[in-house]
């Protein structure tokens, strides 16, 4: 299972390593300014970033009357996400993680998705803060939004593969930023 996210008391797992102060800094300074990151908690303040063309945002609530359902999601959206991540860019699996207000990371998604039963230290599904996982020059990547319960997946080469799976089971909120009835 891949559901840890919270040992903060153990060892990184393999393939993450820690971003140090002025590199979490540079890329929240990259990120916000390319995207127009704005965090807030209510739904006047959604989307929380400027969904970027293209990209295709999935809605990830989960039925409350259904056993198993989130946990179930998490794990299914993690695993989809994690092969992807080291099928479409095998040539360079490096991903930087950013984990809102707390510590960022670079994965090496080959490294991880080899080890077994590893723990996911920030997961692609958000479950209880804003996860993004980002190639270096911020073209492709995800942005998880656990208030609107949401997952932007953005990039040419992330929406062919994850985001085309994603929409074979999840509901699409949102494409290039807009409601799929007003395009």
């Amino acid at each position: 299972m891949m559901r840890h996210t919270l040992d903060f008391g153990s060892p990184l797992p393999p393939g993450w390593t820690t971003l140090d102060e002025k590199h979490r800094s540079r890329y929240w300074d990259r990120f916000t300014d390319r995207f127009g990151f704005r965090p807030g908690l209510a739904e006047p303040d959604w989307p929380a970033i400027a969904e970027p063309t293209p990209s295709i945002t999935f809605d990830l609530t989960a039925p409350g009357d259904v056993a198993g359902a989130w946990s179930s999601r998490f794990d299914a959206v993690n695993a989809e996400a994690l092969r992807c991540f080291v099928t479409e860019f095998a040539d360079d699996p490096m991903f930087v993680v950013l984990d809102w207000q707390h510590t960022c990371y670079r994965l090496d998604a080959a490294v991880h998705a080899s080890t077994p039963d590893t723990e996911w230290r920030v997961p692609v599904y958000p479950n209880g803060d804003y996860y993004i996982f980002l190639r270096d020059d911020l073209s492709e990547g995800t942005f998880g939004h656990p208030w609107e319960q949401s997952l932007c997946v953005f990039g040419e080469r992330l929406l062919a593969t994850l985001g085309r799976t994603l929409a074979t089971w999840l509901p699409v909120t949102r494409i290039d930023g807009r409601r799929p009835e007003d395009t």
